[in-house]
């Protein structure tokens, strides 16, 4: 592992951190390389339910590593792509913690995670256009998903940026804190994990394949993944749990 990437587990959290402060955490292949491993792992252990990116020294990611792209370096993971996310997510659920700044490759990090805690001084965008490039990890194709077309269009061609609070008014992100992003996005996760997390992982992936599924045979699509919820023993045990009026015990089987 990468000194460029600090993780640590807690509660069945993995926090992984970007950590190239002196850089604004300027994605490297490196750190790609680092949080495509540390997603691995995060799949592969079955005692960690939630992961969050964030950045160390108060940002989140000012993008590609722009002294190493003069040297040929590419900031991506071949099949994962742009650091080591864009192009494959995880099976479970993977929070951004935003401080600072999520500008180019690191707002298409973040949009590449499933959920967002920012904290109200962040600021966001893709200014790729500004250094005569695109944003071509998911930018330009991923943002129009999630806010109006018109306005992901003004981000693309102008290279602005924009607040967390007009971020949040476009359902950009999911939180905002005063406080640190860290904090709100580890009580996020814990939320998650009080849930069932069979359940978490296939509700996770109905959402994400459902988008190219045809209208006419989504449910026979979903009908597929629905018997390791509703056969599974977390599906008896949460049911039991709620009569006997108790916490369940999930055992993600």
């Amino acid at each position: 592992m990468s000194d460029e990437l600090l993780t640590h587990e807690e509660d069945g959290i993995l926090v992984m951190t970007i950590n190239r402060p002196e850089a604004k955490n300027a994605m490297t292949k490196a750190a790609s390389e680092a949080i495509a491993a540390a997603l691995d792992r995060l799949d592969a252990e079955d005692h960690l339910r939630v992961g969050i990116l964030t950045g160390a020294g108060g940002t989140f990611c000012s993008g590609m590593d722009l002294k190493g792209f003069l040297r040929g370096e590419s900031p991506s993971v071949p099949g994962r792509g742009f650091g080591g996310l864009t192009e494959q997510k995880p099976a479970k659920p993977l929070i951004a913690a935003v401080e600072g700044y999520a500008l180019a490759g690191g707002l298409e990090l973040m949009i590449a995670c499933d959920l967002v805690v920012a904290s109200s001084s962040a600021k966001f965008g893709i200014p790729e256009a500004k250094r005569g490039l695109v944003a071509a990890a998911g930018g330009l194709m991923v943002l129009p998903d999630l806010i109006p077309y018109k306005l992901a269009m003004e981000l693309a061609l102008t290279g602005e940026f924009i607040s967390a609070q007009r971020a949040y008014e476009l359902g950009l992100i999911n939180r905002i804190t005063e406080g640190a992003a860290l904090d709100g996005a580890m009580e996020l996760a814990r939320t998650i994990i009080a849930n069932g997390p069979l359940a978490v992982r296939i509700s996770k992936q109905i959402m994400e394949q459902s988008r190219g599924w045809p209208r006419e045979t989504r449910y026979a699509e979903q009908a597929k993944l629905l018997p390791l919820v509703f056969m599974s023993e977390d599906a008896r045990e949460g049911s039991l749990a709620f009569a006997e009026k108790r916490s369940p015990n999930w055992q993600g089987k």
